[in-house]
């Protein structure tokens, strides 16, 4: 059988202030974080290289989207202060950010240098 050749395919993890800790910082693999909200039209931009990086990385990087608004603990506690925000957690430490929109090629680069 060939069970295996149709895996899904790795989908982006929305977080919540409930679940951050777990999904992030208890995390055994490096987890890149995409600070969002609905409202902001870069962050809907972003939306599909979310998408192409959890494809792109799956097995090296876990893609999570953490929406702003409601989920003020882990928001202040990353200290965002402008949206979309893309954080790279790694052992439990953010040990890269990124504020604004990108293109793909630079989302590439940003996570290949941390990887």
């Amino acid at each position: 059988m060939q069970s295996q050749a149709v895996a899904e395919a790795p989908t982006v993890v929305a977080l919540s202030d409930a679940t951050f800790e777990a999904e992030v910082l208890a995390a055994a693999t490096p987890v890149l974080v995409d600070v969002w909200a609905s409202w902001c039209g870069p962050c809907r931009l972003m939306a599909p290289l979310m998408d192409w990086a959890a494809g792109e990385y799956a097995g090296r990087l876990v893609v999570t989207k953490l929406e702003a608004d409601p989920n003020p603990l882990s928001r202040d506690a990353c200290q965002i202060q402008g949206l979309p925000t893309l954080l790279v957690f790694k052992g439990g430490a953010e040990i890269a950010r990124h504020e604004g929109a990108m293109a793909k090629p630079q989302l590439q680069a940003f996570l290949d240098a941390h990887l």
